[in-house]
Protein backbone atom coordinates (compact mmCIF):
# COMPACT_ATOMS: atom_id res chain seq x y z
CA UNK A 1 0.00 0.00 0.00
CA UNK A 2 1.14 3.55 -0.95
CA UNK A 3 2.40 5.23 2.29
CA UNK A 4 1.27 8.97 2.82
CA UNK A 5 4.47 10.45 1.48
CA UNK A 6 4.48 8.89 -1.22
CA UNK A 7 0.69 9.79 -2.12
CA UNK A 8 0.83 13.36 -1.64
CA UNK A 9 4.06 13.45 -3.83
CA UNK A 10 1.86 12.42 -6.13
CA UNK A 11 -0.79 13.96 -5.95
CA UNK A 12 1.24 17.20 -6.25
CA UNK A 13 2.79 15.93 -9.68
CA UNK A 14 -0.73 15.23 -10.85
CA UNK A 15 -1.98 18.66 -10.31
CA UNK A 16 1.46 19.79 -11.76
CA UNK A 17 0.90 18.33 -14.84
CA UNK A 18 -3.27 19.32 -14.53
CA UNK A 19 -1.81 23.23 -14.41
CA UNK A 20 0.55 22.38 -17.26
CA UNK A 21 -2.02 21.53 -19.34
CA UNK A 22 -4.55 24.36 -18.32
CA UNK A 23 -1.41 26.78 -19.22
CA UNK A 24 -0.93 25.23 -22.55
CA UNK A 25 -2.22 28.11 -24.27
CA UNK A 26 -0.04 30.40 -22.98
CA UNK A 27 2.85 31.89 -25.08
CA UNK A 28 5.45 34.42 -25.39
CA UNK A 29 4.25 37.72 -27.20
CA UNK A 30 7.08 40.08 -25.42
CA UNK A 31 9.30 40.15 -28.58
CA UNK A 32 5.78 40.87 -31.07
CA UNK A 33 6.11 44.38 -32.38
CA UNK A 34 2.52 45.62 -32.99
CA UNK A 35 1.43 49.37 -33.54
CA UNK A 36 -2.06 49.70 -32.40
CA UNK A 37 -3.08 52.80 -33.42
CA UNK A 38 -6.70 54.19 -32.15
CA UNK A 39 -8.80 56.97 -34.03
CA UNK A 40 -11.41 57.91 -31.88
CA UNK A 41 -13.52 58.57 -34.98
CA UNK A 42 -16.49 59.49 -32.35
CA UNK A 43 -15.32 62.28 -30.47
CA UNK A 44 -14.05 63.94 -34.16
CA UNK A 45 -17.57 63.74 -35.09
CA UNK A 46 -19.62 64.95 -32.14
CA UNK A 47 -17.13 68.20 -31.49
CA UNK A 48 -17.50 68.80 -35.11
CA UNK A 49 -19.34 71.64 -37.14
CA UNK A 50 -20.62 72.88 -40.78
CA UNK A 51 -17.32 74.21 -40.95
CA UNK A 52 -15.10 71.72 -40.26
CA UNK A 53 -16.94 68.90 -42.13
CA UNK A 54 -15.51 68.74 -45.37
CA UNK A 55 -11.84 67.82 -43.84
CA UNK A 56 -13.76 65.73 -41.60
CA UNK A 57 -14.97 63.77 -44.62
CA UNK A 58 -11.72 64.18 -46.62
CA UNK A 59 -9.98 62.53 -43.77
CA UNK A 60 -12.46 59.51 -43.13
CA UNK A 61 -13.88 59.22 -46.53
CA UNK A 62 -14.88 55.75 -45.68
CA UNK A 63 -17.42 56.49 -43.02
CA UNK A 64 -19.23 59.17 -45.42
CA UNK A 65 -20.96 57.76 -47.95
CA UNK A 66 -21.23 60.01 -51.05
CA UNK A 67 -25.02 59.66 -51.32
CA UNK A 68 -25.51 61.32 -48.13
CA UNK A 69 -25.97 65.44 -48.39
CA UNK A 70 -23.70 66.97 -46.01
CA UNK A 71 -27.01 68.07 -44.02
CA UNK A 72 -27.31 64.69 -43.09
CA UNK A 73 -24.23 64.85 -41.26
CA UNK A 74 -24.58 68.13 -39.38
CA UNK A 75 -28.18 66.34 -38.17
CA UNK A 76 -26.48 63.64 -36.67
CA UNK A 77 -24.32 66.23 -34.86
CA UNK A 78 -26.85 67.72 -33.41
CA UNK A 79 -29.40 64.70 -32.68
CA UNK A 80 -30.43 64.60 -28.84
CA UNK A 81 -30.40 60.93 -28.61
CA UNK A 82 -27.34 60.84 -30.77
CA UNK A 83 -25.35 63.36 -28.14
CA UNK A 84 -26.60 60.94 -25.29
CA UNK A 85 -25.18 58.48 -26.63
CA UNK A 86 -21.95 60.33 -27.18
CA UNK A 87 -21.94 61.62 -23.39
CA UNK A 88 -23.07 57.98 -22.51
CA UNK A 89 -20.16 56.66 -24.69
CA UNK A 90 -17.43 59.27 -23.25
CA UNK A 91 -18.45 58.49 -19.99
CA UNK A 92 -17.59 55.09 -20.07
CA UNK A 93 -14.40 54.97 -22.35
CA UNK A 94 -12.72 58.10 -21.26
CA UNK A 95 -8.77 57.18 -22.73
CA UNK A 96 -9.58 54.24 -24.28
CA UNK A 97 -6.36 53.07 -22.96
CA UNK A 98 -6.81 49.81 -21.18
CA UNK A 99 -9.01 48.81 -24.11
CA UNK A 100 -6.16 49.60 -26.17
CA UNK A 101 -3.78 47.28 -23.98
CA UNK A 102 -5.39 44.24 -24.22
CA UNK A 103 -6.38 44.53 -27.98
CA UNK A 104 -2.59 45.45 -28.54
CA UNK A 105 -1.92 41.97 -26.44
CA UNK A 106 -4.54 40.25 -28.61
CA UNK A 107 -2.88 41.92 -31.91
CA UNK A 108 0.23 40.10 -30.69
CA UNK A 109 -1.04 36.38 -30.01
CA UNK A 110 -2.49 36.55 -33.63
CA UNK A 111 1.10 37.64 -35.12
CA UNK A 112 2.20 34.85 -32.57
CA UNK A 113 -0.24 32.24 -34.92
CA UNK A 114 -0.26 33.91 -37.95
CA UNK A 115 3.01 35.71 -38.64
CA UNK A 116 1.96 37.51 -41.63
CA UNK A 117 -0.82 39.29 -39.80
CA UNK A 118 -1.22 43.11 -40.04
CA UNK A 119 -2.68 44.55 -37.31
CA UNK A 120 -5.52 46.98 -38.52
CA UNK A 121 -6.31 50.56 -36.94
CA UNK A 122 -9.16 50.98 -34.75
CA UNK A 123 -11.53 52.89 -35.06
CA UNK A 124 -13.94 54.11 -32.21
CA UNK A 125 -17.40 54.85 -33.38
CA UNK A 126 -21.09 55.20 -32.52
CA UNK A 127 -23.81 53.04 -34.06
CA UNK A 128 -27.22 53.40 -32.62
CA UNK A 129 -26.73 50.45 -30.39
CA UNK A 130 -26.51 47.95 -33.64
CA UNK A 131 -25.30 44.90 -31.84
CA UNK A 132 -25.74 42.92 -34.70
CA UNK A 133 -22.12 45.06 -35.71
CA UNK A 134 -21.20 45.67 -32.50
CA UNK A 135 -17.15 45.69 -34.23
CA UNK A 136 -16.58 45.12 -37.94
CA UNK A 137 -13.22 43.87 -39.10
CA UNK A 138 -12.26 45.41 -42.83
CA UNK A 139 -8.93 44.29 -43.52
CA UNK A 140 -6.52 47.13 -42.55
CA UNK A 141 -9.64 48.75 -40.52
CA UNK A 142 -11.35 47.82 -37.09
CA UNK A 143 -14.61 49.67 -36.37
CA UNK A 144 -15.77 49.00 -32.56
CA UNK A 145 -19.41 50.80 -31.44
CA UNK A 146 -18.38 51.78 -28.88
CA UNK A 147 -22.57 52.47 -27.88
CA UNK A 148 -22.78 48.62 -27.33
CA UNK A 149 -20.53 48.30 -24.24
CA UNK A 150 -21.49 50.38 -22.04
CA UNK A 151 -22.57 48.43 -19.02
CA UNK A 152 -25.78 45.65 -19.43
CA UNK A 153 -27.84 47.75 -17.10
CA UNK A 154 -27.32 50.93 -18.55
CA UNK A 155 -30.72 52.42 -19.24
CA UNK A 156 -30.14 52.48 -22.94
CA UNK A 157 -30.58 49.23 -22.95
CA UNK A 158 -33.73 49.04 -21.02
CA UNK A 159 -36.15 46.39 -22.95
CA UNK A 160 -33.21 44.68 -24.53
CA UNK A 161 -33.34 41.20 -23.85
CA UNK A 162 -30.84 39.94 -21.22
CA UNK A 163 -29.53 37.07 -23.30
CA UNK A 164 -28.96 40.08 -25.59
CA UNK A 165 -27.62 42.81 -23.20
CA UNK A 166 -25.87 40.71 -20.92
CA UNK A 167 -22.47 40.83 -23.24
CA UNK A 168 -23.19 45.06 -23.52
CA UNK A 169 -19.81 45.44 -21.24
CA UNK A 170 -16.52 46.32 -21.47
CA UNK A 171 -14.97 43.06 -20.51
CA UNK A 172 -16.55 41.68 -23.32
CA UNK A 173 -15.14 44.26 -26.33
CA UNK A 174 -12.13 42.24 -26.72
CA UNK A 175 -13.51 39.21 -27.26
CA UNK A 176 -15.55 40.44 -30.02
CA UNK A 177 -12.84 41.68 -31.40
CA UNK A 178 -11.19 38.08 -31.25
CA UNK A 179 -14.25 36.92 -32.70
CA UNK A 180 -13.61 39.05 -35.87
CA UNK A 181 -10.32 38.09 -36.27
CA UNK A 182 -10.65 34.56 -35.72
CA UNK A 183 -13.65 33.86 -37.74
CA UNK A 184 -12.05 34.70 -41.36
CA UNK A 185 -9.34 32.20 -40.88
CA UNK A 186 -12.01 29.03 -40.68
CA UNK A 187 -12.62 27.93 -43.70
CA UNK A 188 -16.39 26.69 -44.66
CA UNK A 189 -17.46 23.27 -43.48
CA UNK A 190 -17.73 20.53 -46.43
CA UNK A 191 -20.36 18.58 -44.31
CA UNK A 192 -23.39 20.33 -43.11
CA UNK A 193 -24.09 17.79 -40.15
CA UNK A 194 -24.83 19.11 -36.36
CA UNK A 195 -21.30 17.60 -34.95
CA UNK A 196 -19.81 18.97 -37.92
CA UNK A 197 -21.29 22.79 -37.29
CA UNK A 198 -21.01 22.11 -33.47
CA UNK A 199 -17.13 21.68 -34.39
CA UNK A 200 -16.93 24.34 -36.76
CA UNK A 201 -17.81 26.74 -33.61
CA UNK A 202 -15.21 25.02 -31.62
CA UNK A 203 -12.65 26.07 -34.17
CA UNK A 204 -13.49 29.32 -33.53
CA UNK A 205 -13.56 29.13 -29.87
CA UNK A 206 -10.20 27.72 -29.89
CA UNK A 207 -8.60 30.17 -32.06
CA UNK A 208 -10.16 32.77 -29.92
CA UNK A 209 -8.52 30.88 -26.57
CA UNK A 210 -5.52 30.82 -28.12
CA UNK A 211 -5.61 34.89 -28.66
CA UNK A 212 -6.76 35.82 -25.63
CA UNK A 213 -5.27 33.38 -22.79
CA UNK A 214 -6.08 35.33 -19.86
CA UNK A 215 -9.65 35.74 -20.53
CA UNK A 216 -11.96 33.64 -18.45
CA UNK A 217 -14.09 30.87 -20.33
CA UNK A 218 -16.88 31.87 -19.45
CA UNK A 219 -16.25 35.52 -21.17
CA UNK A 220 -15.28 33.56 -24.23
CA UNK A 221 -18.06 32.52 -24.49
CA UNK A 222 -20.37 35.08 -23.64
CA UNK A 223 -21.73 33.18 -20.74
CA UNK A 224 -22.39 34.12 -17.18
CA UNK A 225 -20.24 32.08 -14.97
CA UNK A 226 -23.56 30.36 -13.39
CA UNK A 227 -24.40 29.75 -16.89
CA UNK A 228 -20.97 27.68 -17.64
CA UNK A 229 -21.51 26.07 -14.31
CA UNK A 230 -24.80 24.83 -15.89
CA UNK A 231 -22.56 23.16 -18.87
CA UNK A 232 -20.29 21.88 -16.96
CA UNK A 233 -22.37 19.95 -15.12
CA UNK A 234 -24.71 18.70 -16.97
CA UNK A 235 -22.36 17.99 -20.36
CA UNK A 236 -22.81 14.17 -19.67
CA UNK A 237 -26.90 14.46 -20.01
CA UNK A 238 -26.66 16.64 -22.83
CA UNK A 239 -24.41 14.75 -24.60
CA UNK A 240 -26.74 11.36 -23.51
CA UNK A 241 -29.42 13.58 -25.15
CA UNK A 242 -27.86 14.28 -28.70
CA UNK A 243 -26.88 10.71 -29.13
CA UNK A 244 -30.38 9.23 -27.85
CA UNK A 245 -32.23 11.91 -30.80
CA UNK A 246 -29.60 10.59 -33.30
CA UNK A 247 -28.17 14.51 -33.93
CA UNK A 248 -24.96 14.26 -34.30
CA UNK A 249 -24.83 13.23 -38.05
CA UNK A 250 -28.44 15.18 -38.77
CA UNK A 251 -28.40 17.71 -41.31
CA UNK A 252 -31.65 19.02 -40.01
CA UNK A 253 -31.25 23.04 -39.94
CA UNK A 254 -33.40 23.57 -37.44
CA UNK A 255 -30.84 22.39 -34.70
CA UNK A 256 -28.66 25.45 -35.56
CA UNK A 257 -31.67 27.07 -34.53
CA UNK A 258 -32.01 25.08 -31.35
CA UNK A 259 -28.27 24.66 -30.46
CA UNK A 260 -25.91 26.93 -32.16
CA UNK A 261 -27.19 30.87 -33.27
CA UNK A 262 -27.76 33.36 -30.16
CA UNK A 263 -31.02 32.70 -28.04
CA UNK A 264 -32.18 33.62 -24.33
CA UNK A 265 -31.72 29.50 -24.00
CA UNK A 266 -31.34 26.06 -26.19
CA UNK A 267 -34.02 23.90 -27.02
CA UNK A 268 -34.23 20.68 -25.41
CA UNK A 269 -38.33 20.56 -25.77
CA UNK A 270 -37.80 19.70 -21.95
CA UNK A 271 -37.89 21.41 -18.64
CA UNK A 272 -34.37 22.35 -18.37
CA UNK A 273 -34.83 24.78 -21.50
CA UNK A 274 -35.54 27.59 -19.15
CA UNK A 275 -31.87 26.96 -16.70
CA UNK A 276 -30.02 25.97 -20.04
CA UNK A 277 -28.28 29.11 -21.90
CA UNK A 278 -28.07 29.40 -25.34
CA UNK A 279 -25.54 28.34 -27.90
CA UNK A 280 -24.85 25.02 -25.97
CA UNK A 281 -24.18 23.51 -29.43
CA UNK A 282 -21.06 26.07 -29.63
CA UNK A 283 -19.39 25.36 -25.95
CA UNK A 284 -19.94 21.61 -27.18
CA UNK A 285 -18.05 22.24 -30.33
CA UNK A 286 -15.11 23.74 -28.05
CA UNK A 287 -15.11 20.70 -26.11
CA UNK A 288 -14.48 18.63 -28.67
CA UNK A 289 -11.70 20.46 -30.31
CA UNK A 290 -9.82 20.53 -26.72
CA UNK A 291 -10.08 16.99 -26.69
CA UNK A 292 -9.08 16.55 -30.17
CA UNK A 293 -5.88 18.91 -29.17
CA UNK A 294 -5.19 17.31 -26.10
CA UNK A 295 -4.97 13.80 -28.08
CA UNK A 296 -3.60 14.98 -30.95
CA UNK A 297 0.42 16.37 -31.93
CA UNK A 298 -1.58 18.93 -34.53
CA UNK A 299 -1.00 22.66 -33.37
CA UNK A 300 -3.65 25.12 -33.44
CA UNK A 301 -3.22 26.36 -36.70
CA UNK A 302 -3.08 22.63 -38.56
CA UNK A 303 -6.00 21.74 -36.22
CA UNK A 304 -8.12 24.72 -37.98
CA UNK A 305 -7.44 23.10 -41.57
CA UNK A 306 -8.85 19.24 -40.48
CA UNK A 307 -11.65 18.18 -41.81
CA UNK A 308 -14.41 18.53 -38.90
CA UNK A 309 -15.72 14.85 -38.92
CA UNK A 310 -12.41 13.41 -39.24
CA UNK A 311 -11.52 15.72 -35.92
CA UNK A 312 -14.65 14.17 -33.99
CA UNK A 313 -13.36 11.12 -34.68
CA UNK A 314 -9.94 11.84 -33.56
CA UNK A 315 -10.78 13.86 -30.78
CA UNK A 316 -11.64 10.74 -28.63
CA UNK A 317 -14.59 13.05 -26.52
CA UNK A 318 -15.99 11.82 -23.89
CA UNK A 319 -18.05 14.17 -21.81
CA UNK A 320 -17.31 14.71 -18.08
CA UNK A 321 -19.28 12.53 -15.81
CA UNK A 322 -22.21 14.11 -14.28
CA UNK A 323 -21.21 16.47 -10.89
Amino acid sequence: MMDYKNWVLMLIALLHLSCEKEQKDIVDVSGISVNSEVIRFEQKFYNSNAENLPELKRQYSYLFPEREADTVWLNKMKDEDELFLFEASQSVFQDFEEEKQKLTSLFKHVKYYYPGFTEPKIVTILSNVDYENKVIYADSLLFIALDTYLGSEHEVYKGYPNYIKQNFNKSHLSVDVAEQLAAPIIRPAISKTFVSKMIQEGKKMKLMESYLPEVEKNELMGYTPEQLNWAEVSEGDIWKYFIQKEMLYSSEGELSDRFIKPAPFSKFYLEVDQDSPGRIGVWFGWQIVNSFMNNNAETVQEMINIDNEELFKRSKYKPRKNQ
